[in-house]
């Protein structure tokens, strides 16, 4: 069984002992501390009648780290440091306001439908970006990226997992014998576009699309007004497809590496509000 003397030592005092010691001084350590020397001296000296161990030697014109307390200062430190953050990520002051910056077809097709059953007393600001924003002059909270999540210093999650199909209006489809006559609609941006289908699939090559989009909003409303058929996301297309406005062509699906993430630069937001967030978006 350990020592009964390293059980429930008081914070104040191991608090003390760092703060002079990676200071090197009892002054400097009540100034950080906004204690008074006296206290700080007091607390360190309850600490080594506990350790039974000299942590400082007390010269006339300061102090210096024994051999004992200079091995135990970096532990010491690594664990103040540890507390400290998981305490801020954990229990920190809670945000009443975040910016979240994404796409419109994200903020149409994906956000707002989970803002429906939305009660948190949290307010959410939303900022259009284009497919190819400079994401350095973004100043969201929270970013939608497109890609495999690998960014450096960001915090991310996947929204969802990407798969594509080819959509069309019934009525479009209603008027050829076999859909592959019907138009194409292309789509600008990171998304797996008619070639990756015609190589995943083995349908023939599809001619120049006559109409191309920035955007899986207006490719979907285009194809919804009978101008052709859509390789559309299909997590994004479920409101077309339950209002019957769209249906698929096909039950094969074209599975990208690539999706849109929830991303966030590290410790921008606490564990819980990233927690929350991620329950309402990814899912």
């Amino acid at each position: 069984m350990a020592d009964d003397k390293f059980n429930d030592l008081p914070l104040e005092w191991v608090r003390a002992f760092e703060a002079a010691g990676r200071l090197g001084s009892f002054t400097a350590a009540a100034q950080e501390t906004g204690l008074t020397q006296a206290a700080i001296s007091q607390r360190i000296g309850y600490l080594e009648r506990r350790l039974a161990y000299k942590l400082f030697l007390r010269k006339p014109r300061g102090v210096a780290l024994t051999v004992d307390g200079e091995a135990w200062l970096p532990y010491v430190s690594s664990g103040l440091n540890t507390i400290g953050q998981s305490s801020a990520q954990l229990f920190g002051l809670r945000r009443t306001q975040i910016t979240i910056a994404a796409s419109a077809s994200m903020i149409q097709h994906w956000l707002t439908p989970r803002l429906v059953n939305h009660n948190k007393p949290l307010q959410l600001t939303f900022s259009t970006m284009v497919v190819e924003a400079d994401f350095k002059q973004q100043t969201a909270d929270v970013e939608v990226r497109y890609g495999t999540g690998q960014w450096a210093n960001r915090t991310c999650t996947p929204l969802f997992a990407e798969q594509l199909t080819p959509l069309v209006s019934p009525a479009l489809l209603a008027s050829v014998k076999h859909w592959q006559q019907l138009p194409k609609l292309a789509v600008s941006g990171p998304r797996l576009g008619w070639h990756d289908w015609a190589q995943f699939t083995g349908d023939a090559a599809n001619p120049m699309s006559l109409y191309r989009f920035d955007s899986q909003t207006c490719a979907l409303a285009a194809a919804q007004q009978g101008l052709g058929v859509v390789l559309a996301s299909l997590p994004l297309a479920q409101q077309a497809l339950k209002s019957g406005e769209l249906v698929e062509l096909s039950q094969q699906r074209l599975i990208s590496a690539a999706g849109p993430w929830l991303t966030a630069p590290k410790e921008q937001l606490s564990q819980l509000d990233w927690q929350q967030l991620s329950d309402l978006f990814c899912r």
